[in-house]
């Protein structure tokens, strides 16, 4: 029987499963078996050997779909090698590069014992006219232009580096 690499995702609006999506298929062409699907919908990690979490990062929190992923399968993970990525920055600058990867690490830091791999920040995708409740009464938020910061080269490439370290 085959072992299984889950990527398990947290998303709003669909980028970040776009991501998962994209993780999934060049671990696939790297000769891996691999299932992709929402964190919440994950019940237990028997059958996988690997996991790749992934989850957008939003007003500086990680998504809670992925610290709740973390909590309720703390012992399973202790149990196999794990990679993460969050999507973040929506503005292409030294700053918020720096920011979103220091709020994952703060985030990260609430499970001291999760020793993930490889940790990687992707750029984020932003489209004001999804915005959903409470952030679609946020004016500033309103004006801002969309971006897509996802640069799918640099995301196959981390990808196909994970099939060592998995």
């Amino acid at each position: 029987m085959s072992v299984s690499t889950l990527v398990g995702y947290a998303t709003r609006s669909g980028s970040t499963q776009e991501v998962a999506e994209t993780i999934a298929a060049t671990l696939r062409e790297d000769g891996l078996t691999v299932v992709c699907q929402p964190l919440k919908e994950v019940q237990t990690l028997d059958g996988y050997g690997a996991v790749v979490l992934g989850a957008p990062l939003y007003m500086f929190r990680w998504h809670k779909d992925a610290m709740r992923f973390l909590s309720r399968h703390r012992q399973a993970l202790t149990e196999r090698s794990a990679a993460v990525f969050a999507s973040g920055p929506i503005e292409d600058n030294v700053q918020q590069w720096q920011d979103a990867r220091g709020h994952l690490d703060k985030e990260l830091l609430k499970f001291p014992w999760f020793a993930p791999v490889a940790v990687e920040i992707i750029g984020g995708k932003f489209d004001p006219a999804k915005l959903t409740f409470p952030y679609n009464l946020l004016p500033a938020l309103k004006r801002m232009p969309a971006s897509d910061l996802r640069d799918w080269t640099a995301i196959r490439a981390w990808a196909h580096g994970l099939t060592a370290l998995l």
